[in-house]
């Protein structure tokens, strides 16, 4: 039997979106103020999402449950396996005391925490987002800053803020190759509107992320490192987008970021030493951090050592992330199980898509060509080449698993909520609500980029879910469909620091467990201050010469 979704089920456009927005409010109020625990939160909001999907949109209840499993399945593979992975390759180089040497040698380039900041959580976040996305570069970057001292509330808000501009071409332009070929554009020209966009963002993220971090005095004290890290990345990303196309947009520019930076720092020196580990003005964020004294000078083969075990992961994460790798490794293991009850049965409605189309629901077992899977390989090689046997290998694996057990759990339900979402059409409820805003569309288009991410934690997903209304909502108001397909994904990047998924990644990668709460409220405002300013570029370009000839036809 066939369910068509109803996008108005109340006959009220604003009750029917206040209803839909119940279960993400009761899973952000309960995180954000009733300072719950992650999965406790989630699991609310799921049971919220249920019931409104079931007494108010009338979907059946074993489609609702059978949506919430799917989404389930992907929590566990492959984000939850990301995790899992990265936490225990961590694990073992802080067994070892390698990561201490590995924090030495970073400090060794820059004592300075800004410098630190910009050069981790911006252009060596930008490269794992570029190779691997779905939560890697957080997972890695905060891991990394709280090795180095830095206290917790700034190792993950801070990660969170910078692991925004190289969003749309992560896993090696996946968001936007995803769009056009689910909703019809040209791969090449969303590429090159996204490079029209995102670049000035990329220049303005790492100012913002320090001033975040130490305020705009000491961001000022250091503004030629942040120009030179900035520009390095925006010209690279703007002309590998509009150029190549979107594949390899982020992990050239990541590279282009991190040579120059440290060559820059060969020549130029800040004329104090920021050393402080905590946010300024949040003092008691967590903790003071690690010790703040001189880095210790360990031997050349020491430092190699030290560093293989980032290596390996570097290298096994950009292989894993080559469409080709992926296509062979998936000829050998990939089942497909399509979701009896919930396969081909839903039929999303006009005005999302021009006419009544059928929702796929098959999960892919893609054990072997999944991110987390290349993470363990590199895990498994650094921890050999550490000289660990494979019993303490085994053993360190089943400390890690029962380190993130909880934050595995919530990953579950958080991604149960947002599948849930979408295939009962409580998101486009939300959706169409900014479509109806008439010439203010570019903005709250935007905006819309933004909150699918917030609800789905994948910028891909929110291409998949509103890419169709953007194209619609554009023609109809005469704006370009290339301009607003853009906007959702350049807008959604700005949503990633506050989706749950980031936030638990954030947390477990910092061992801060039971303060996602905390995460959430400090990063709220600056995903909603840059996400704004996105729409307001977008509206600039679609109206306001000369910002309109930079729209690509």
């Amino acid at each position: 039997m066939i369910w068509q979704q109803i996008y108005n089920p109340t006959g009220s456009m604003v009750l029917s979106t206040l209803l839909a927005a119940i279960p993400v409010v009761v899973m952000l109020v309960g995180l954000g103020f009733l300072h719950m625990k992650a999965h406790l939160a989630a699991g609310a909001g799921l049971v919220a999402a249920l019931v409104i999907a079931v007494f108010v949109y009338g979907m059946p209840g074993a489609m609702a449950g059978k949506a919430a499993l799917l989404g389930g399945l992907t929590g566990l593979l492959p984000i939850g396996w990301i995790v899992l992975n990265i936490i225990f390759l961590h694990q073992l180089t802080e067994q070892n005391g390698s990561f201490k040497i590995l924090q030495d040698s970073i400090a060794g380039i820059t004592e300075d925490r800004r410098l630190q900041l910009l050069l981790i959580a911006f252009s060596f976040g930008a490269f794992f987002e570029g190779a691997a996305g779905f939560g890697t570069p957080v997972a890695v970057t905060a891991a990394a800053l709280i090795g180095l001292g830095f206290s917790p509330l700034a190792a993950s808000g801070l990660s969170l803020i910078a692991n925004t501009a190289p969003v749309a071409y992560g896993a090696l332009g996946t968001p936007i190759i995803t769009l056009a070929a689910v909703h019809g554009y040209d791969v090449h020209a969303v590429s090159a509107m996204v490079g029209r966009q995102l670049p000035f963002f990329s220049l303005l993220v790492p100012f913002w992320l320090i001033w975040a971090f130490a305020g705009r005095k000491a961001m000022m004290e250091i503004w030629p490192a942040i120009l030179v890290t900035g520009v390095s990345f925006a010209i690279p990303q703007f002309l590998v987008s509009n150029y190549m196309g979107p594949e390899l947009v982020d992990v050239i520019a990541a590279l282009c970021s991190m040579t120059a930076l440290v060559l820059f720092l060969r020549v130029w020196k800040p004329a104090t030493i920021w050393r402080s580990v905590s946010l300024k003005g949040h003092e008691a964020d967590g903790g003071q951090g690690g010790p703040v004294t001189a880095p210790v000078k360990h031997p050349r083969d020491a430092v190699i050592r030290a560093w293989m075990p980032w290596v390996f992961l570097t290298v096994f994460v950009f292989i894993w992330g080559l469409p080709a790798v992926k296509a062979w490794l998936n000829g050998f293991f990939a089942p497909k199980f399509p979701i009896d009850g919930l396969h081909n049965l839903i039929e999303k409605m006009p005005p999302v898509v021009p006419k009544p189309t059928k929702e796929g629901a098959v999960y892919t077992l893609g054990l072997l060509s999944a991110t987390g899977t290349g993470i363990l390989l590199a895990a498994i090689v650094g921890g050999l080449y550490a000289r660990y046997s494979f019993g303490q290998i085994v053993a360190t694996y089943g400390r890690t698993l029962n380190l993130v057990k909880w934050s595995l759990l919530t990953i579950v339900l958080m991604l149960a909520l947002g599948t849930l979402t979408r295939y009962s059409g409580t998101d486009t409820t939300l959706g169409l609500a900014f479509a109806g805003t008439g010439v203010l569309y570019p903005f709250f288009g935007t905006l819309m980029g933004w909150l699918g991410v917030a609800l789905t934690g994948s910028d891909t997903a929110s291409n998949v879910l509103f890419g169709g209304m953007q194209k619609v909502a554009a023609e109809q108001l005469g704006l370009s469909p290339t301009l607003m397909g853009a906007a959702n994904s350049s807008g959604g990047v700005m949503g990633k620091m506050i989706d749950a998924q980031s936030i638990v990644v954030a947390s477990t990668a910092t061992r801060w467990f039971d303060h996602e709460g905390d995460i959430l409220r400090y990063v709220f405002f600056h995903s909603i201050a840059l996400a704004s300013l996105v729409g307001i570029l977008v509206t600039l370009q679609a109206y306001v010469p000369p910002f309109t000839s930079m729209v690509v036809k």
